[in-house]
């Protein structure tokens, strides 16, 4: 995909995810509300938020597919909520798409002859 400058990359979804009991009663420590986002390939955690490094664990393959541009009946564009990895716990984590932002091939590669500036460190982004 080319931007409007001609550069070659791709668009991924702001992610948030919060955690929801809606009644469940949790059996790991999951409280109703908290949340981190997903920006790019950075977790972002408010002040003092917690994330079970289980229920982390469950998470983090999906994000990167939440993240990407999915057909409408892909189950990865309906399905928001994720369980808690322990069969006894009622704690599921709602994955909740936000803007775009853009990313460039160069900005994101290792291949030594496509690199550019790493996207963290360029400003005109």
């Amino acid at each position: 995909m080319e931007s409007d400058d001609g550069k070659h990359g791709f668009w991924l979804y702001d992610l948030e995810v919060e955690t929801v009991l809606d009644g469940r009663a949790p059996v790991c420590r999951h409280v109703e509300g908290e949340r981190f986002r997903v920006e790019g390939e950075t977790l972002v955690f408010e002040p003092g938020a917690r994330v079970s490094m289980y229920a982390l664990a469950a998470l983090l393959p999906l994000l990167p597919a939440k993240q990407r541009e999915t057909a409408a009946a892909d189950w990865m564009s309906t399905d928001a909520e994720i369980a808690c990895p322990d069969p006894h716990c009622g704690g599921r984590f709602r994955i909740t798409r936000g803007q775009k932002r853009w990313f460039s091939h160069e900005g994101t590669t290792g291949l030594p002859d496509a690199r550019g500036t790493p996207y963290w460190q360029d400003d005109s982004a």
